[in-house]
Protein backbone atom coordinates (compact mmCIF):
# COMPACT_ATOMS: atom_id res chain seq x y z
CA UNK A 1 0.00 0.00 0.00
CA UNK A 2 1.64 3.39 -1.17
CA UNK A 3 1.19 6.49 0.97
CA UNK A 4 2.82 5.25 4.08
CA UNK A 5 1.82 7.34 7.27
CA UNK A 6 4.07 7.84 9.97
CA UNK A 7 2.21 9.84 12.63
CA UNK A 8 2.93 11.81 16.01
CA UNK A 9 0.05 12.94 17.74
CA UNK A 10 0.04 15.48 20.79
CA UNK A 11 -3.32 16.73 20.15
CA UNK A 12 -4.36 16.24 23.86
CA UNK A 13 -6.02 19.29 25.80
CA UNK A 14 -6.78 19.85 29.33
CA UNK A 15 -5.67 16.52 30.67
CA UNK A 16 -2.35 16.76 29.13
CA UNK A 17 -1.65 20.43 30.40
CA UNK A 18 -3.26 19.07 34.19
CA UNK A 19 -0.41 16.45 34.11
CA UNK A 20 2.37 18.90 32.86
CA UNK A 21 1.30 21.28 35.66
CA UNK A 22 1.80 18.58 38.37
CA UNK A 23 5.33 17.54 36.83
CA UNK A 24 6.36 21.50 36.83
CA UNK A 25 4.85 22.58 40.31
CA UNK A 26 6.59 25.14 41.05
CA UNK A 27 8.04 26.00 38.10
CA UNK A 28 4.73 25.42 35.93
CA UNK A 29 4.09 28.60 33.73
CA UNK A 30 1.00 29.50 31.80
CA UNK A 31 2.57 28.50 27.87
CA UNK A 32 3.92 25.29 29.11
CA UNK A 33 1.24 23.13 27.04
CA UNK A 34 2.65 25.31 24.15
CA UNK A 35 6.31 24.72 24.79
CA UNK A 36 5.44 20.95 24.74
CA UNK A 37 3.88 20.72 21.83
CA UNK A 38 6.28 22.96 20.08
CA UNK A 39 9.03 20.49 21.08
CA UNK A 40 7.73 17.41 20.30
CA UNK A 41 6.56 18.81 16.46
CA UNK A 42 10.08 20.96 15.65
CA UNK A 43 11.79 17.44 17.45
CA UNK A 44 9.87 14.98 15.88
CA UNK A 45 8.21 16.18 13.50
CA UNK A 46 11.19 16.17 10.82
CA UNK A 47 10.87 12.16 11.18
CA UNK A 48 7.01 11.98 10.77
CA UNK A 49 5.28 12.03 7.92
CA UNK A 50 2.89 14.26 10.10
CA UNK A 51 2.07 15.51 13.43
CA UNK A 52 -1.45 15.89 14.66
CA UNK A 53 -2.57 18.75 16.51
CA UNK A 54 -5.41 20.28 18.87
CA UNK A 55 -8.22 22.34 17.49
CA UNK A 56 -6.85 24.67 20.29
CA UNK A 57 -3.15 25.26 20.11
CA UNK A 58 -2.40 23.97 16.71
CA UNK A 59 -3.36 26.82 14.49
CA UNK A 60 -0.61 29.00 16.39
CA UNK A 61 1.87 26.15 15.47
CA UNK A 62 1.11 25.57 11.98
CA UNK A 63 4.81 27.83 11.08
CA UNK A 64 6.47 25.31 13.13
CA UNK A 65 6.18 22.26 11.15
CA UNK A 66 9.50 20.99 9.79
CA UNK A 67 9.41 20.78 6.23
CA UNK A 68 7.89 17.75 4.28
CA UNK A 69 5.92 16.96 7.62
CA UNK A 70 2.15 17.40 6.89
CA UNK A 71 -0.34 19.62 9.05
CA UNK A 72 -2.97 18.03 10.94
CA UNK A 73 -5.53 19.46 13.13
CA UNK A 74 -8.63 17.54 15.24
CA UNK A 75 -11.76 18.89 14.71
CA UNK A 76 -12.68 18.37 18.14
CA UNK A 77 -13.27 20.93 21.16
CA UNK A 78 -10.89 20.28 24.56
CA UNK A 79 -13.66 19.26 26.26
CA UNK A 80 -15.24 16.18 25.32
CA UNK A 81 -18.41 14.42 26.97
CA UNK A 82 -16.45 11.68 28.23
CA UNK A 83 -18.40 11.28 31.17
CA UNK A 84 -21.74 11.91 30.03
CA UNK A 85 -23.60 8.68 28.82
CA UNK A 86 -24.11 9.99 25.38
CA UNK A 87 -20.03 10.57 24.70
CA UNK A 88 -21.30 12.66 22.01
CA UNK A 89 -17.99 15.17 20.77
CA UNK A 90 -18.14 18.55 20.94
CA UNK A 91 -16.75 20.47 17.78
CA UNK A 92 -14.56 23.21 18.22
CA UNK A 93 -16.55 26.90 18.85
CA UNK A 94 -13.57 29.09 17.08
CA UNK A 95 -13.00 26.78 14.29
CA UNK A 96 -14.77 25.74 11.22
CA UNK A 97 -13.90 22.84 7.95
CA UNK A 98 -14.11 25.67 6.03
CA UNK A 99 -10.91 27.43 7.90
CA UNK A 100 -8.99 24.42 6.98
CA UNK A 101 -7.62 25.33 3.55
CA UNK A 102 -7.13 29.16 4.66
CA UNK A 103 -4.52 27.93 7.36
CA UNK A 104 -3.09 25.44 5.03
CA UNK A 105 -4.02 22.41 6.36
CA UNK A 106 -5.33 19.55 4.02
CA UNK A 107 -6.35 16.56 6.81
CA UNK A 108 -8.83 16.52 9.51
CA UNK A 109 -9.08 14.76 12.33
CA UNK A 110 -11.95 13.59 13.89
CA UNK A 111 -13.66 11.08 16.77
CA UNK A 112 -16.24 9.86 18.07
CA UNK A 113 -16.39 6.75 21.02
CA UNK A 114 -19.10 3.91 19.98
CA UNK A 115 -20.25 1.47 21.77
CA UNK A 116 -21.16 -1.15 19.37
CA UNK A 117 -24.26 -2.99 21.59
CA UNK A 118 -25.10 0.72 22.68
CA UNK A 119 -28.62 2.65 22.08
CA UNK A 120 -29.36 2.45 18.27
CA UNK A 121 -30.97 5.57 17.95
CA UNK A 122 -27.96 7.27 19.76
CA UNK A 123 -25.62 5.44 17.72
CA UNK A 124 -27.28 6.73 14.93
CA UNK A 125 -27.11 9.89 16.04
CA UNK A 126 -23.47 9.43 16.15
CA UNK A 127 -23.05 8.35 12.46
CA UNK A 128 -24.73 11.25 11.50
CA UNK A 129 -22.70 13.79 13.42
CA UNK A 130 -19.38 12.08 11.51
CA UNK A 131 -21.10 11.81 8.03
CA UNK A 132 -21.74 15.63 8.53
CA UNK A 133 -18.29 15.91 9.41
CA UNK A 134 -17.33 14.01 6.62
CA UNK A 135 -19.41 15.74 3.88
CA UNK A 136 -17.68 19.29 4.66
CA UNK A 137 -14.63 17.62 4.54
CA UNK A 138 -15.99 16.47 0.57
CA UNK A 139 -16.97 20.48 0.05
CA UNK A 140 -13.93 21.69 1.11
CA UNK A 141 -11.33 19.13 -0.28
CA UNK A 142 -9.71 17.59 2.73
CA UNK A 143 -8.76 14.26 4.02
CA UNK A 144 -11.01 13.03 6.77
CA UNK A 145 -9.33 11.01 9.00
CA UNK A 146 -12.31 9.38 11.25
CA UNK A 147 -11.30 8.02 14.63
CA UNK A 148 -14.13 5.85 16.10
CA UNK A 149 -12.88 4.42 19.98
CA UNK A 150 -15.05 1.87 21.49
CA UNK A 151 -16.22 1.59 24.66
CA UNK A 152 -18.95 -0.89 26.57
CA UNK A 153 -21.44 0.34 29.18
CA UNK A 154 -20.96 -2.66 31.56
CA UNK A 155 -17.68 -3.81 30.77
CA UNK A 156 -14.49 -2.48 32.06
CA UNK A 157 -11.11 -2.19 30.04
CA UNK A 158 -8.09 -4.08 31.61
CA UNK A 159 -10.41 -6.88 32.28
CA UNK A 160 -10.72 -10.49 30.89
CA UNK A 161 -13.89 -9.96 29.63
CA UNK A 162 -12.88 -6.61 27.92
CA UNK A 163 -10.52 -8.21 26.27
CA UNK A 164 -12.41 -11.24 24.51
CA UNK A 165 -14.98 -8.41 24.12
CA UNK A 166 -12.51 -6.02 21.96
CA UNK A 167 -12.20 -7.74 18.99
CA UNK A 168 -15.80 -7.64 17.86
CA UNK A 169 -16.50 -3.82 19.27
CA UNK A 170 -13.55 -2.78 16.66
CA UNK A 171 -14.87 -4.70 13.80
CA UNK A 172 -17.80 -3.70 14.32
CA UNK A 173 -16.81 0.35 14.50
CA UNK A 174 -14.75 0.25 12.18
CA UNK A 175 -17.35 -1.66 9.40
CA UNK A 176 -19.87 1.46 10.69
CA UNK A 177 -17.54 4.36 10.29
CA UNK A 178 -15.94 3.21 6.99
CA UNK A 179 -19.37 3.11 5.45
CA UNK A 180 -19.11 5.09 2.01
CA UNK A 181 -21.89 7.92 3.18
CA UNK A 182 -19.14 8.50 6.34
CA UNK A 183 -16.87 9.77 3.82
CA UNK A 184 -14.04 8.57 5.70
CA UNK A 185 -10.51 8.73 3.58
CA UNK A 186 -8.24 7.30 6.23
CA UNK A 187 -9.36 4.87 9.27
CA UNK A 188 -7.68 5.81 12.68
CA UNK A 189 -8.49 2.63 14.45
CA UNK A 190 -7.03 0.62 17.96
CA UNK A 191 -5.58 -2.05 17.78
CA UNK A 192 -8.57 -5.00 18.11
CA UNK A 193 -6.50 -7.11 20.84
CA UNK A 194 -4.89 -6.07 24.51
CA UNK A 195 -1.59 -7.84 24.49
CA UNK A 196 -1.82 -7.81 28.33
CA UNK A 197 -4.07 -10.90 27.49
CA UNK A 198 -2.83 -12.47 24.17
CA UNK A 199 -0.46 -15.86 24.70
CA UNK A 200 3.16 -15.09 24.70
CA UNK A 201 2.34 -11.15 25.47
CA UNK A 202 0.30 -11.64 29.06
CA UNK A 203 -2.25 -13.82 30.25
CA UNK A 204 -2.87 -16.47 27.80
CA UNK A 205 -7.00 -15.27 27.81
CA UNK A 206 -6.50 -15.43 24.08
CA UNK A 207 -4.02 -17.72 22.06
CA UNK A 208 -1.64 -15.76 19.29
CA UNK A 209 -3.47 -17.33 16.28
CA UNK A 210 -7.22 -16.31 17.82
CA UNK A 211 -5.74 -12.55 17.72
CA UNK A 212 -4.01 -12.56 14.59
CA UNK A 213 -7.21 -14.05 13.60
CA UNK A 214 -9.23 -10.80 15.20
CA UNK A 215 -6.76 -8.56 13.66
CA UNK A 216 -7.47 -9.72 10.50
CA UNK A 217 -11.01 -9.50 10.84
CA UNK A 218 -11.21 -5.49 12.05
CA UNK A 219 -8.76 -4.58 9.40
CA UNK A 220 -10.90 -6.42 6.71
CA UNK A 221 -13.99 -4.56 8.16
CA UNK A 222 -12.30 -0.89 6.88
CA UNK A 223 -13.34 -1.90 3.42
CA UNK A 224 -10.43 -1.21 1.81
CA UNK A 225 -9.76 2.59 3.22
CA UNK A 226 -6.68 3.51 4.15
CA UNK A 227 -5.89 2.16 7.89
CA UNK A 228 -3.88 3.73 10.50
CA UNK A 229 -3.02 2.46 13.88
CA UNK A 230 -3.62 4.55 17.21
CA UNK A 231 -1.54 3.76 20.19
CA UNK A 232 -4.74 4.28 22.69
CA UNK A 233 -1.97 5.06 25.50
CA UNK A 234 -0.36 1.99 25.86
CA UNK A 235 3.40 1.69 26.54
CA UNK A 236 5.72 1.84 23.48
CA UNK A 237 7.02 -1.56 23.75
CA UNK A 238 3.24 -3.03 23.99
CA UNK A 239 2.18 -0.90 21.26
CA UNK A 240 5.85 -1.82 19.00
CA UNK A 241 4.43 -5.44 19.60
CA UNK A 242 0.99 -4.79 18.79
CA UNK A 243 2.30 -3.13 14.89
CA UNK A 244 4.80 -6.62 14.56
CA UNK A 245 1.87 -8.41 15.37
CA UNK A 246 -0.48 -6.79 12.61
CA UNK A 247 2.45 -6.88 10.46
CA UNK A 248 2.26 -11.28 11.40
CA UNK A 249 -1.10 -11.11 10.28
CA UNK A 250 -0.50 -9.80 7.02
CA UNK A 251 -2.51 -6.53 7.09
CA UNK A 252 -1.34 -3.87 4.56
CA UNK A 253 -2.60 -1.39 7.21
CA UNK A 254 -0.79 2.23 5.73
CA UNK A 255 1.01 2.95 9.27
CA UNK A 256 -0.16 4.57 12.53
CA UNK A 257 -0.52 7.40 14.43
CA UNK A 258 1.29 7.43 17.68
CA UNK A 259 1.15 10.01 20.65
CA UNK A 260 1.12 8.98 24.33
CA UNK A 261 3.64 5.88 23.82
CA UNK A 262 6.34 7.55 22.15
CA UNK A 263 6.46 10.95 24.00
CA UNK A 264 4.37 10.28 27.72
CA UNK A 265 7.65 9.16 29.70
CA UNK A 266 9.47 12.55 29.15
CA UNK A 267 6.58 14.79 30.89
CA UNK A 268 8.28 14.36 34.53
CA UNK A 269 11.34 15.12 32.75
CA UNK A 270 10.41 18.19 31.62
CA UNK A 271 8.50 18.80 35.01
CA UNK A 272 11.70 18.77 36.74
CA UNK A 273 14.44 19.96 33.83
CA UNK A 274 12.35 22.01 31.73
CA UNK A 275 12.75 22.59 28.20
CA UNK A 276 16.11 21.86 27.23
CA UNK A 277 15.73 18.08 29.03
CA UNK A 278 11.99 17.72 26.92
CA UNK A 279 14.16 18.42 23.54
CA UNK A 280 17.06 16.62 24.34
CA UNK A 281 14.98 13.57 24.94
CA UNK A 282 12.52 13.98 21.92
CA UNK A 283 16.11 14.25 20.03
CA UNK A 284 17.17 11.25 21.08
CA UNK A 285 14.83 8.75 22.91
CA UNK A 286 11.94 10.30 21.40
CA UNK A 287 13.38 9.94 17.89
CA UNK A 288 14.82 6.51 18.07
CA UNK A 289 11.76 5.58 18.77
CA UNK A 290 9.20 7.19 15.81
CA UNK A 291 12.65 5.35 13.76
CA UNK A 292 11.99 2.12 15.16
CA UNK A 293 7.90 2.32 14.37
CA UNK A 294 8.76 3.17 11.07
CA UNK A 295 11.14 0.11 10.66
CA UNK A 296 8.03 -2.16 11.83
CA UNK A 297 6.43 -1.21 8.96
CA UNK A 298 8.49 -0.77 6.51
CA UNK A 299 10.66 -3.97 6.76
CA UNK A 300 7.15 -5.94 5.24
Amino acid sequence: MENRIHGVAVDAGSGLAKVIKAARGVNARDDDLMTFKRAVLTELGGGASTVLLDAGLGPDLLADYPAGCAPMLAYEADVYHISDADRITVLPEHLSVADFKGLGVDQLKFFMYFAPDGDAELNARKLDLVAKVGAECAVHDLTFLVEPLVYHALLVPGTHDYALAKPEMVRRATEAFSDPRIGAGVMKVEVPVDLDFVEGFGEAVMSRDDAITAIRAAAAAANRLPLVYLSAGVTFDRFAASLRLAVDAGVDFSGFMCGRAIWSDVVPIFGANGEGALRQWLRETGRARLDSLIAIIEAR
